[in-house]
């Protein structure tokens, strides 16, 4: 078992008076879920509850309500007496990842075709946002603006079902970007040339190339994991 690695507080703070226990578990869930999701907390990391109570400024009861909930959402192991282990990205979660966006966004972009005015725009000014975070070195938010420039897409491919399906992969695909970002730092301005790639196929109504770009950029990722970036 990995020994515990340090909490750090949140940036707000203080320890707070007692709060009733919903609240105070929505604090530490809040605390520990954004810190695992822009790795903070890295994969290998063993939080404890008196630790993570102290940083949040609550009792270990909520503390514990909240390390449930995250290990239901897979990003967690509890161990009693012990802690709580976050959880590494596995080479066959993010084949999974991968392969549902494909099916998912391949789909989605040739419905969006031909692309509504608000579309393009809202797409520009993601892109736009993109290179602003870039440029300020902060991966978790180029990871937040990346995914968001794909949801945008299948929202407005009109299909309810498929936009439920995609949101319940946020958690994964932001892990996941800012893991790649870090282990390769120059795809991040590939990742913002590849969407100004699929913005131009979209804006030129082109179906297929728009596909062909999502298939090309979504793939990157696998290969990425396997070492063989081209």
């Amino acid at each position: 078992m990995p020994s515990a690695s340090p909490v750090s507080p949140p940036s707000s703070s203080s320890p707070r008076s007692p709060a009733s226990p919903a609240p105070a578990a929505a604090r530490v869930y809040s605390h520990v879920k954004q810190a695992v999701l822009d790795r903070r907390y890295q994969g290998g990391t063993l939080l404890t509850e008196g630790e993570l109570a102290e940083a949040v400024g609550v009792s270990r009861t909520p503390v514990r309500e909240a390390l449930l909930k995250l290990e239901m959402e897979g990003l967690l192991k509890l161990y009693p007496k012990k802690g709580a282990l976050v959880l590494a990205v596995s080479a066959q979660e993010i084949a999974d990842v991968v392969e549902t966006r494909l099916l998912v966004e391949e789909f989605a972009v040739r419905k969006a075709v031909p692309a509504p005015a608000r579309l393009l725009e809202r797409l520009e000014e993601l892109l736009a946002e993109q290179r602003r975070q870039a440029e300020g070195g902060d991966l978790a938010a180029v990871a937040v603006a990346d995914r968001a420039f794909h949801a945008e897409i299948v929202r407005h491919a009109g299909n309810e079902i498929l936009s439920r399906l995609y949101d319940q992969l946020r958690d994964r695909q932001l892990r996941m970007g800012v893991a790649v970002m870090e282990a390769h730092p120059d795809r991040v301005a590939k990742n913002i040339a590849e969407h100004a790639e699929i913005l131009a196929a979209l804006r030129g109504g082109d179906a297929d190339g728009a596909a062909r770009s999502v298939n090309r950029h979504v793939s990157r990722v696998r290969v990425l994991v396997r070492g063989e970036d081209r």
